[in-house]
């Protein structure tokens, strides 16, 4: 048995038409066609999934199957392919490696089509308001880069880089609201990725002017931790979180939801909306992630 070292790389981009050729794996192997007939030339991806196959009659790999990068890697770079090029009598192994390139196949898209707050004439500049980010399936280029916010007359936006890869996005109050102009305001956020043609996804905000003093729900602490075992079962509470409005005193219309868009802990934490209870879904495992940021917001 001959385990060769010798390796040969390729690159494609994903969504490719079944039947594309991925490389003329006999030319750069150094092996004629016949070679590979008569010694039974075949590709060997262990326990994965087969998307390449080969043609011993032209001696060229070919597409078998499309290739979505997206549920191939995730968030993942790079993506590739891993698998080998066995030959009989005697045995031998090449290596192939296969890159997969990702392409502006999705838009940035958010959960929600529009968020609503209800605002005081008498909020003062500066005043800050949370916002849904967006998810895109894309990386690199082609993932989410910016987000704009129109009209632009009351509000600018904010962006603040986390430690997850993902974005905070922030409105905020840069001239003052006046009930008696306009009771409501509708705004438009977007969010833009950088692919050619680039593609955009977007969510209304609606806003009540109120003529009472409103205040934002704030959190009796900044930051919860909490720890949890592996092995927990599913419903397992985690930590109880809570928010009081200044205002009201009373938590009873506070409503609470995670924030985080990139990761899986929408997958393994839920939150309940009126009690602030964090909750266990999923199955966390300990050798994947020793822990999770969990970004939480309470709207009045």
């Amino acid at each position: 048995m001959v385990d060769s070292q010798i390796q040969v790389s390729y690159s494609i981009n994903e969504e490719m038409s079944v039947g594309s050729v991925v490389g003329n794996v006999a030319e750069d192997l150094g092996l004629d066609v016949e070679r590979l007939k008569t010694r039974n030339a075949r590709v060997y991806f262990g326990d994965s999934r087969e998307y390449i196959e080969l043609n011993k009659a032209r001696g060229v790999l070919l597409i078998k199957e499309r290739i979505d990068r997206e549920t191939l890697c995730g968030q993942t770079i790079p993506c590739a392919l891993h698998f080998q090029i066995i030959l009989d009598k005697p045995i031998e192994f090449y290596r192939i490696i296969v890159e997969i390139v990702d392409i502006n196949d999705n838009p940035p898209a958010f959960e929600k089509g529009d968020i609503k707050f209800k605002i005081s004439e008498s909020a003062v500049t500066g005043s800050k308001f949370d916002l849904e980010g967006a998810v895109d399936l894309d990386v690199g280029n082609n993932g989410l880069q910016t987000y704009r916010l129109e009209p632009t007359e009351n509000f600018v936006l904010k962006l603040h880089n986390q430690a997850d890869g993902s974005r905070n996005v922030e409105m905020i109050l840069k001239q003052p609201l006046d009930r008696e102009k306009n009771e409501h305001l509708s705004l438009v956020l977007t969010a833009v990725d950088g692919g050619e043609p680039r593609m955009s996804g977007t969510m209304q905000i609606l806003i009540i002017v109120l003529d009472v003093n409103d205040n934002a729900p704030i959190f009796t602490k900044p930051i919860y931790k909490a720890t949890v075992a592996e092995n927990s079962p599913k419903g397992t509470v985690v930590t109880t979180v809570s928010a009081s409005d200044a205002d009201h005193g009373s938590n009873g219309r506070i409503t609470y939801s995670i924030r985080n868009t990139l990761d899986d802990v929408r997958h393994l934490f839920a939150v309940n909306e009126h009690t602030g209870e964090v909750r266990l879904i999923g199955n966390i495992d300990y050798e994947k992630s020793r822990n999770y940021q969990i970004n939480l917001r309470a709207i009045y």
